[in-house]
Formats: C-alpha cells, structure tokens, sequence
C-alpha cells in the first residue's frame, strides 16, 4: 500500500453522475477520514449532485460549501475572480488542518472536464507543499451505457468524448468517424446535435439521457428524436454500427 503523504493533503473525489449508490469504496472511506469534505456551489446557493452524494455517505458537519462560477461561461473575468476566491478559501482550510487532508467532491471523475482541475493549479500556487490526489469516479457515460444497455468500445474501435460547448461541429466531425461518440453538456444545443445526428445516419441507435439516478432523470431507448431542449449536462451515446459478433476485433 503506498504510503500517505506528510504534509497538507488536498483530494479530489469523484461522486459519479448522482445516483449514491454509484460511488466506490475508496472515495467513501477518503470522504470520512477528510478533515473537511469541499463541495461546489453555485451561487444561487442550492444543493448540488456532488454535495447531495456527500451527504448520504459522510458527516454533513465537516461540508464546506464554497462558491464556484459553475454556470459562469461568458464572463471570463467574473469566473476566473470566483475560482480565485474558491481557492483562498480552500487554501485556508488546509492551513487551518496543520497538515490535514481536505476532500473536494466532485461529480463523475475529477479528471474529466472537473472544477477540480481549476481548483487543484490555483491551490499548487498558494499552498507549499500541497500533495494532490485523485479518487476516480464512474463517468456520465458509463452510468448511461449500463441503464441503456449501449456498448461504449470493442475490439479495435476508438472512443471519442466530445463536450459540445466546444461546438456543433466538433460533434459533426466526431460523428464521421469510426467508433462510438459520447457527447457532454449538449442539452442547450440539442437541436444542433439532432441535426447531426441525422446528418450522420447515426439517430437510429443514439441513446441520450439527464439527471441520471435521480428523481428528474430523463433516460431515451434508442432512436429516440431529442427533445429542442434538455438540462445543460445531458449525455448522448451515439454508438458506431456493429456486424456479428467480433467484428471489430
């Protein structure tokens, strides 16, 4: 077992897309041993999937809600100035731990598009002899692909994650190649990855879901059109066509 780094101990912990039951062992046990458990807020101020997983495993006594520019993506100024403050008052709790461990719960894997990627560069500036961790998490697209029953990879197929905030045609590229495509945060351009879905005779088999493990959850069967709009982090599956068994191998 490797052995625990000395010094203050910053961890980002991967929560999975909501549903509670979808966190691993390990993230349970760093969530109860933290001294503080971070979770992101927005500034409206409500319960976030991270935070509402938090606390059907830890102690909610040890969460520190700190604000995060979540849904901040046109004012660069206004973002950057809250992932400043967000990390000051993380770095605060890391000095205050006298060389503790503070968890940051993040949803699905906090090395896949995570506020705690920003949050871990600030810190390293700011706190001497900061060690960062990862626990990793179950991703959006898996937990899509296990309650749709839609094969992500095989053989040889390549797998290709494309967040739609980088564009419609981002997607549209993605699409005309070989190998599944899984696309994030589309649910304001759902009309735009409708149309290239259909451009790429791939709407047969596309399988699309929202708000998955929770009391919201919106989840397609395949071919299922898209709505003109869905919540800012829906995922769609649109899988590559398979022939027999092995066929890509």
């Amino acid at each position: 077992m490797r052995e625990r780094a000395s010094g203050p101990r910053l961890v980002g912990v991967g929560m999975g897309p909501g549903d509670p039951e979808l966190v691993t062992v390990k993230a349970v046990r760093v969530l109860r041993e933290a001294d503080a458990v971070v979770v992101p807020v927005m500034d409206t101020g409500e319960i976030g999937r991270a935070e509402a997983t938090v606390r059907h495993h830890a102690d909610s006594a040890k969460i520190v809600r700190v604000v995060f520019a979540l849904n901040e993506r046109e004012d660069r100024a206004r973002r950057e100035a809250a992932w400043d403050a967000a990390g000051a008052r993380v770095a605060e709790l890391l000095r205050e731990g006298d060389g503790g461990t503070v968890a940051f719960a993040t949803i699905g894997d906090p090395n896949v598009y995570s506020t705690f990627t920003y949050l871990a560069h600030t810190l390293r500036e700011l706190v001497a002899d900061l060690t960062v961790e990862t626990v990793p998490g179950i991703t959006a697209m898996q937990d899509l692909a296990a309650r749709s029953g839609t094969v992500l990879a095989e053989g040889t197929e390549p797998l290709t994650l494309v967040p739609v905030t980088a564009g419609a045609e981002v997607l549209k590229e993605a699409l005309a190649g070989p190998g599944t495509v899984v696309a994030y945060k589309f649910g304001r351009l759902a009309e735009q990855v409708k149309d290239a879905l259909r451009r790429s005779g791939r709407e047969g088999d596309a399988v699309w879901g929202a708000a998955l493990g929770l009391e919201a959850e919106q989840l397609s069967t395949p071919g299922t059109p898209l709505p003109e709009r869905l919540p800012y982090l829906s995922t769609l599956i649109a899988p590559v066509r398979r022939e027999g068994r092995g066929g890509k191998l």
